[in-house]
């Protein structure tokens, strides 16, 4: 075994496995570039080494320098996480060169599975079922669009070398085609440095069912599980579950055989997963499903498969690159129990998944014992930058079976409490109680069919109760620190007498009354009136009077509205806060009603909703463009955002051209309003 290991990467990958290296006693060596020079992966490992800019182009994916690194640290093996480097053929190539080992497969392996297409030529070879596609070489135009036609629609047009759902898009007519290779190849190549495409048909509501697979230098191979990442946004998984369910004994054999054969077909030894697409409208279950790609490298949602194995997957690779056997044949796996595992992302579901970066105020995570687990590179007050990918943990839950799974899952996500930044926790609280989901029953479409009910874009009934409710207790907690504040003050002041440290609304002449101005996280402004009587508020919501009281303890809440009490638990940066509901999370930011900005006007549409790079623009200067028409492509976290017309106009002027970086609400471009006739 290793006496010192490098991680070649960052963030929650990096944190876990330092964790079973310490339990294992190998050293670590972190790596850190200017954007993570306080991060947790670098405190927690015994000596960290920097690289450069926080782009990963001048850091993490600097291959020659981290070899240097391992060198001179005195690391014997590195390993490279996922993304980044974990499946860069050349980098394991010179690891190897080096006399360091890879904590992965080999560089062939890599190279025969680094090409989407070449991978389909192998596995065809090793009658693994394929989808039927054009994966050439031959990538012109005119080869691209016969093979399109010919395909038949609808059909998925993606990256070769790509992964992620990066490069990727799914193609209804042949109308569209050209259009979706041009974008297809812009974002591979910026993401993959490669703009090979191939063409699938696209299976309508497929299920997506993966099988880890591990092996060892002295050629045995086993599979441990499968996995369903069924539910997904944009090809990125958003939810994953193991075993996959509603797969019989015989179909759940027969995907992790395929899944074996398929790894032995690349003489492949380390983790890795065998991705496949279950038909779900297949008539026969031997003929039901199809190989997708494999993924040479650890997978982010490996914790499940853990959770049911028992087992530690990254003890098992170190284990492996060092030389020995795998701790288990294929009869003594054993699958008990049932986990999920959800990625909390600092990103925005109700303005299009819009990632967000910036300092997480607040955060307040589950309790992890058996039943819950946390993998995560993130602390509080800890800066989501705009660099790398914006999650900040994944959540991990285990029970006997899946309906108590599901039910841990639902509570750990009412437990889990951010601040400071859009988060997507109540979206993933909403897939686990919708019924279709309790029911197994979906496929890779889940989240555009259930999209409203997901999102929460819909302001029923019982959501708009939801709404008055947290409205009622934001003044209610804005009034208790209010006067915790005064209080404060009175005592500073020398004078804890003084009028002037009261906030009880009084007035001469008249009872006492409170105007409140609240900004509420769709930037609605919320104007309330409430009268003070005693220690109660009286406050009219919506033609029904409340009765409100409470106080401040450290960070909750202790409220009473109507004889119910509750505990809420509040976060607070400046006028801003936080309020943390059984029914979800709620930002306000207490003003002045004079300070109320009004309402973004259609220009605002025209600004960069987040920091960038212009990929292209999509018109010229002096043309018409009709309102919703795309008007130039943008580029942020390996993804691309269309700017469209906000009005029926002309283009005057473009203020930035592809390549430049763009800032935050930084205004794109000008586009002269036509007159109405």
């Amino acid at each position: 075994m290793f006496n010192k290991l490098l991680i070649a990467n960052r963030g929650e990958i990096a944190c876990r496995i330092i964790k079973t290296a310490n339990a294992m006693g190998v050293k670590t060596v972190a790596l850190y570039s200017d954007a993570d020079k306080d991060a947790r992966h670098v405190a927690m490992a015994d000596e960290s080494f920097y690289l450069g800019g926080s782009a990963p182009s001048e850091s993490y994916l600097k291959g020659e320098l981290i070899i240097d690194i391992a060198k001179r640290s005195g690391a014997q093996a590195i390993h490279p996480g996922y993304g980044f480097l974990s499946e860069n053929a050349e980098f394991a190539r010179q690891c190897e060169q080096a006399g360091i080992a890879f904590v992965g497969p080999s560089s062939e392996s890599i190279e025969a599975m680094g090409s989407k297409s070449a991978a389909k030529i192998i596995m065809e070879k090793a009658n693994v079922p394929l989808v039927p596609g054009y994966h050439g070489d031959d990538q012109s135009d005119a080869s691209l669009l016969a093979a399109s036609k010919q395909i038949g629609f609808p059909q998925l047009i993606k990256a070769a070398y790509g992964g992620g759902g990066k490069g990727m898009r799914i193609v209804e007519s042949e109308s569209e085609a050209l259009a979706a290779i041009n974008s297809a190849r812009r974002e591979a190549a910026s993401s993959f440095s490669n703009d090979k495409l191939l063409i699938e048909r696209y299976l309508r509501q497929p299920r997506h069912v993966e099988v880890q697979v591990f092996a060892d230098s002295q050629g045995n191979c086993i599979y441990l599980s499968d996995r369903d990442c069924s539910i997904q946004r944009r090809h990125q998984k958003v939810v994953e579950e193991a075993p996959a369910p509603g797969l019989s004994d015989s179909l759940r054999r027969a995907m992790g055989e395929a899944a074996v054969a398929a790894a032995k077909a690349i003489d492949y030894v380390g983790a890795g997963t065998v991705e496949f697409l279950l038909d779900t409208h297949a008539t026969e279950e031997a003929n039901s499903f199809y190989f997708m790609e494999m993924n040479t490298r650890l997978q982010v949602e490996h914790p499940v498969t853990e959770m049911v194995t028992g087992q530690d997957l990254v003890k098992w690779q170190l284990m492996v690159a060092s030389g020995s056997e795998l701790p288990l044949s294929q009869q003594e796996v054993r699958i008990h129990g049932h986990s999920f595992e959800v990625r909390i992302y600092a990103e925005d579901p109700q303005n299009d998944f819009l990632p967000a970066s910036g300092k997480l105020n607040f955060l307040r995570e589950p309790e992890q014992n058996r039943f819950v687990r946390i993998d995560s590179g993130i602390r509080e007050n800890d800066v989501i930058s705009n660099f790398y990918d914006p999650m900040i943990a994944k959540l991990i839950v285990w029970d006997e079976s899946r309906p108590r799974a599901l039910q841990r899952l639902v509570h750990a996500l009412e437990s889990y409490q951010i601040s400071g930044l859009k988060h997507n926790i109540e979206f993933l609280a909403n897939i686990a109680e919708h019924h279709a989901f309790a029911a197994a029953d979906f496929s890779t479409d889940f989240i555009e069919r259930y999209g409203e009910t997901l999102i929460g874009t819909n302001l029923d009934a019982d959501n708009s109760n939801e709404q008055n409710a947290a409205l009622a207790l934001a003044a209610l907690y804005h009034l208790c620190a209010q006067k915790e504040q005064a209080k404060l003050n009175a005592i500073n002041s020398n004078d804890p007498y003084s009028p002037w440290g009261q906030v009880s609304g009084f007035r001469l002449n008249r009872s006492g009354v409170h105007q409140l101005s609240l900004l509420d996280d769709q930037h609605q402004l919320q104007q309330l009136n409430l009268s003070q009587v005693g220690e109660h508020y009286l406050l009219e919501l919506n033609q029904q009077q409340l009765n409100l009281s409470g106080k401040l303890v450290d960070d909750l809440l202790h409220a009473e509205i109507n004889g119910h009490k509750s505990k809420i638990p509040v976060s607070r940066e400046g006028e801003d806060f936080t309020l943390f509901l059984p029914t979800g999370s709620y930002h306000y930011r207490a003003i002045q009603t004079e300070q109320v900005e009004e309402q973004a006007s259609a220009e605002d549409k025209l600004k960069a909703p987040m920091n960038g790079t212009i990929v292209t623009h999509l018109v010229n200067v002096g043309d018409k463009v009709e309102k919703g028409q795309g008007l130039m492509v943008m580029e942020a976290m390996k993804m691309e955002y269309t700017i469209e017309a906000p009005f029926n106009g002309t283009v005057a002027a473009f203020f930035f051209e592809p390549g430049e970086l763009v800032s935050d609400g930084a205004v794109l471009l000008d586009v002269t309003a036509a007159e109405e006739a």
